[in-house]
């Protein structure tokens, strides 16, 4: 997709979705009193550095304790207002800010952790060609059930083969996609 496109799409969604974003800002208020939002610093297009914002779906400071960065079906350091966040991947509405500052796109790879792409060889850091997505290829053909060598093959598949009719399907494909399962063991499938 472009970035009109892109803007357009994000700031539709933002306006329709934002009733649901305050609800559930609410009620991650009223479990625990910590901060709305999950910020953390992903890598981007060119391998750029950005903050990727999402609704806090776990205690405060989960990342140092516990599984760390993976996440696992049951993890106790999801709240509960968090569990129903994630089962409907309504964690991931603020990325649509994401989208409208240009760090990322409505359709491109997932975007990951920098210890993850330190480990990409020459072929996987073709998916930083693009800009990471809200949703993409690879979300729709099986999310963190795939391992994570699978996701990464697609995202490049993806990126090979990017076009705007694809893109089309791929947002066609992902209201389906989000019924899926969402966890792969105790790293997400990375290995």
């Amino acid at each position: 997709m472009n970035r009109a496109a892109d803007v357009a799409i994000a700031g539709s969604a933002l306006a329709v979705a934002s009733p649901l974003l305050a609800l559930a800002a609410l009620a991650i208020k009223l479990e625990d009193r910590g901060p709305v939002l999950f910020r953390q610093t992903r890598v981007g297009r060119g391998a750029e550095d950005f903050e990727l914002l999402k609704l806090r779906t776990m205690v405060v400071g989960a990342e140092s304790i516990g599984a760390g960065y993976a996440v696992d079906a049951g993890d106790s350091r999801i709240t509960r207002t968090g569990r129903l966040l994630r089962r409907l991947s309504l964690d991931e509405l603020p990325q649509l800010w994401n989208v409208i500052r240009g760090d990322m796109s409505v359709v491109g790879p997932r975007p990951t952790l920098r210890y993850q792409v330190e480990r990409y060889d020459d072929r996987q850091r073709r998916r930083l060609d693009v800009k990471p997505g809200i949703t993409g290829w690879a979300q729709v053909h099986g999310r963190a059930a795939l391992p994570w060598a699978e996701r990464i093959e697609l995202d490049v598949w993806y990126v090979e083969h990017r076009s705007p009719l694809l893109d089309l399907k791929i947002l066609a494909k992902t209201p389906l996609a989000l019924l899926g399962g969402t966890y792969k063991g105790e790293t997400g499938g990375w290995r």
